[in-house]
């Protein structure tokens, strides 16, 4: 015993030798509380999925990682305490443990930001279950906001620890404003039109836009872009700034969608008949409680260059788009049947020629023919 004593007491660099051991026991340890948690995780969980709150699962998940990195530094801290550094070396060690105080502040940082992306998750399953899309359009933006305005607090607090002026820097950072606003005009741009759209709500998640050339379904709205799922089933990442310029047309806000349409009989139609036939396609859509009867109208309105055109135009009920089609597909089909009923057919483009001659024919035949 009194050699080994001896021997731990031996110094080795100007410290004795149980103080290297001291360290690195205190430094194994660190990694030794990294695997326990590992292990300890997946009771901890299952204890958590028996409770009725969500909130145990979300705290779970946000310190599982940051906690194990948390073990090995506060082994390697311990460890580094007890090794006595040399006066010689004071500048080192004050930089080993500054920057062993900044990386635990960014391991607070890194567990914030983890709560925070698991309580917008429960945001958004609750949100998907209401009415109102305006909170569907608030998860992605608190979830961003918070994201950026964790990691400036989490920086800000790095650089005091290193030792560096934060006064001094924001004022560093004025100097520059002007380049840097400038550089990050089509940014500022964007978020501004993130307001608009969280504001003036153009649209919703969910709803049919269709702005400019792009047209689709509106699936997240973020601070700096709108991602719009299209027809193709191809996703567009729109920039927010254009939502400010642009005309936006929102097909999910109908309240009604319009029949439109000229149907043409042929010219041996007599008057009777066209009377007949325009009141029977009246008759049609006063009877259809799927149109809309507060307005329509149905009128005998030109004489085109081939067919005697009726105008129809009529709102239905319904805006969802298939429907629209099935249901004006039997509209026309009851137009049909109107006309054959009353002993009309619809008349098709034609054209009359009239030849004065045919090459090398013979002037008698042009004499006999008709005028």
């Amino acid at each position: 015993m009194e050699s080994l004593s001896e021997f731990f007491h031996y110094e080795l660099g100007g410290m004795p030798i149980y103080t290297y051991l001291l360290s690195f026991l205190a430094i194994a340890g660190g990694f030794l509380g990294k695997s326990l948690i590992r292990m300890l995780f997946p009771r901890l969980r299952k204890v958590a999925d028996k409770t009725s709150f969500s909130l145990d699962n979300v705290l779970l998940e946000a310190a599982f990682k940051p906690s194990q990195w948390l073990m090995v530094l506060g082994g390697i801290w311990i460890g580094a305490s007890i090794l006595p550094m040399p006066p010689s070396l004071t500048e080192i060690s004050r930089f080993v443990d500054a920057v062993l105080k900044g990386a635990s502040v960014w391991l607070l940082i890194w567990f914030a930001i983890r709560l925070v992306e698991g309580l917008c998750d429960i945001w958004k399953e609750k949100a998907s279950q209401t009415n109102t899309k305006l909170d569907d359009m608030m998860v992605p933006i608190v979830r961003s906001a918070s994201k950026v305005f964790l990691f400036l607090i989490g920086l800000i607090l790095v650089l005091q620890n290193l030792g560096y002026s934060v006064t001094s820097l924001v004022a560093g950072l004025g100097i520059g404003g002007a380049a840097l606003a400038l550089a990050s005009k089509d940014t500022v741009a964007n978020l501004f039109g993130s307001l608009v759209i969280f504001f003036d709500k153009p649209f919703e998640i969910g709803d049919w836009i269709e702005v400019g050339a792009i047209e689709g379904t509106v699936e997240e709205i973020g601070l700096r872009v709108t991602r719009v799922r299209t027809f193709a089933n191809s996703q567009i990442t729109v920039p927010n700034s254009q939502f400010t310029t642009s005309a936006i047309n929102n097909w999910s806000r109908m309240r009604k969608r319009r029949v439109r349409m000229t149907i043409g009989l042929e010219y041996k139609t007599k008057p009777e008949q066209m009377d007949r036939i325009v009141q029977a396609i009246r008759d049609v859509i006063a009877n259809d409680e799927n149109f809309h009867h507060d307005f329509y109208l149905v009128y005998f309105d030109n004489f085109g260059p081939s067919s005697l055109d009726i105008f129809i135009y009529a709102f239905v009920q319904t805006t969802v788009w298939a429907d629209y089609l099935a249901f004006k597909q039997t509209f026309m089909l009851n137009i049909m049947r109107t006309v054959e009923e009353h002993g009309a057919s619809f008349a098709f483009p034609t054209s009359t020629i009239h030849v004065e001659s045919f090459p090398g024919e013979p002037k008698a035949a042009t004499a006999e023919r008709p005028k």
